[in-house]
């Protein structure tokens, strides 16, 4: 049997936390029962800086739950990276390892559809909604916008799917090879390759907590996808140019026939209104350059993704020094 690990990023989440862990319980004992899994499979829980209860309930809920282990970071870094954190970890002898959320709004139960998957000979499953009933129109709009746009800048992403999969090992390794700092696993997991399918799924009410991804931060994680994977938005800085520099030539020429006609006239107007223009654009042309410069300035400090404070999963499934992952970054 092979082993599964389902890694569960975790932030703030005392209030959902024994939900979790007993939802995924059933699903664990059933697929025990099934003899679709191996004894030795956990959930693996990352506590991403949380300063509440979160990493309690985690240590004790191991004590009294074969299935429940789990890493402490020592701060905050984020979604993505709590989850190449866990896949870092779990990469050392599981088979098969889920993503998915700790509100369980993405379905669990699609799990077992997963793990039939992967034993059918798939080395990448993904969760995709079947529809965004629970979404408000404004969110359900701009995510189908957003999946839109990516694809036509030549960003390849699964629409309506967020990181809720399951990834073989050696899928997970070779995703774990790519260095790059500025993290978007939904467009990173496609370039891997490999056999892949999709487990549809009704979207959940969460039970309990609040949506660690307000509106703010999801506009800030499309724009981080947008630039991290596609250098669209910096090509357009020279086509905007190219453009204004098109309209000047025709201004200028319109000026000129004017002046030969004798028709000119003098104001601030239409010269305060070009400065200003001129002025907002230069700014927008900056500001998308900065981006890209400040996401290299990241890339070649080559700072570590996450640093593990606690390591629950490692001490209770212990590996040949050979073939322990570096615990602050991947190699």
């Amino acid at each position: 049997m092979d082993k599964l690990v389902v890694v569960i990023p975790a932030y703030f989440e005392e209030e959902i936390l024994d939900s979790t862990i007993s939802t995924l319980t059933d699903i664990y004992e059933e697929l025990l029962k099934d003899k679709k899994i191996s004894q030795d499979s956990t959930m693996l829980f990352v506590n991403d800086g949380s300063t509440d209860q979160t990493w309690s309930i985690i240590e004790n809920s191991r004590k009294g739950n074969p299935f429940v282990t789990g890493i402490n970071l020592s701060r905050n870094t984020g979604h993505q990276n709590a989850l190449w954190a866990g896949m870092t970890v779990a990469s050392q002898d599981a088979d098969m390892i889920v993503t998915i959320d700790a509100d369980l709004q993405d379905d669990p139960r699609a799990i077992i559809e997963m793990v039939d998957d992967y034993h059918a000979g798939y080395d990448v499953v993904y969760g995709v909604r079947n529809n965004r009933d629970s979404d408000t129109a404004f969110k359900r709009d701009t995510a189908g916008l957003f999946y839109k746009f990516m694809n036509k800048i030549g960003v390849k992403t699964i629409p309506n799917h967020a990181d809720f999969r399951l990834l073989s090992n050696r899928a997970v390794k070779n995703l774990l090879a790519f260095p790059e700092r500025n993290l978007f696993l939904r467009g990173m997991v496609p370039l891997v390759g490999f056999p892949s399918t999709k487990v549809f799924y009704a979207r959940r009410v969460r039970k309990a907590g609040k949506s660690k991804y307000p509106l703010r931060k999801m506009l800030l994680f499309a724009w981080d996808g947008i630039t991290s994977f596609s250098e669209v938005p910096i090509r357009a800085i020279m086509v905007l140019g190219l453009t204004m520099v098109v309209f000047s030539a025709i201004y200028v020429l319109y000026a000129l026939i004017r002046w030969l006609t004798g028709y000119t006239t003098t104001g601030w107007t239409s010269i305060m209104i070009s400065i200003w223009l001129l002025g907002g654009i230069e700014l927008i042309v900056v500001g998308i350059v900065g981006e890209y410069i400040g996401k290299i300035f990241k890339e070649v400090k080559r700072r570590p993704r996450f640093i593990i404070q606690e390591d629950l999963y490692t001490k209770a499934n212990p590996v040949p020094r050979s073939k322990k992952m570096d615990k602050s970054t991947h190699a």
